[in-house]
């Protein structure tokens, strides 16, 4: 790919993936207690808690999508776990480790079509590669005693399955209606006939 002008932030890049990976700390945030409340309704399967998973991935995606340049979704998904963090994540400050695995990730979604395609496929693959990377993490970190079989697996590719659709295709849906309100002009996505 090579250095090259149009892989540089400028500082309206800067200032949008940041207000991204803001406002989706404080969604996180809130989003915890949301977790939380929601896991009596699983009681019938645990696992099954896991289709919402993706909503934890989307900024990764979404920024990405958005920024269109190296670096965008590992940003956006890393401050939005610190900025959790700082607000009070019940995870404490390990999410904001989970939060530089997640954006690495996600990152490599865009980084396996070298940054020239930002289309439905990249945001899948880097929807699918953010929920791996939070699989792979959380199995290590949260699931090592639970059964292989009625737990783990289930987890795991609800995990995978639920990133890929939330944070994916969500963040490509979500960069879409972005775009159709004149918000992002001054970008790429904002001037994409696929997206509007």
């Amino acid at each position: 790919m090579g250095n090259t002008n149009s892989d540089r932030w400028r500082t309206i890049d800067i200032v949008v993936a940041s207000v991204i990976a803001v406002a989706f700390g404080v969604i996180f945030w809130a989003w915890g207690f949301l977790w939380a409340a929601t896991e009596g309704a699983f009681a019938f399967f645990p696992p099954a808690q896991s289709v919402i998973y993706g909503v934890w991935l989307v900024p990764g995606a979404l920024g990405g999508l958005v920024i269109r340049k190296p670096g965008a979704a590992f940003y956006c998904e890393f401050l939005a776990a610190f900025v959790s963090v700082l607000l009070g994540s019940q995870w404490g400050t390990v999410a904001i480790l989970q939060g530089a695995v997640q954006g690495l990730g996600a990152e490599l979604g865009f980084a396996a079509f070298r940054y020239h395609s930002f289309r439905l496929p990249a945001a899948l693959l880097s929807g699918l590669f953010a929920g791996l990377a939070a699989a792979i993490f959380d199995q290590a970190r949260y699931y090592v005693t639970l059964d292989l079989w009625s737990a783990r697996v289930p987890i795991f590719v609800l995990t995978v399955l639920s990133a890929t659709v939330i944070a994916g295709a969500g963040g490509y849906a979500l960069t879409g209606a972005l775009a159709r309100t004149g918000v992002l002009d001054r970008f790429p996505a904002g001037r994409d006939r696929a997206l509007v």
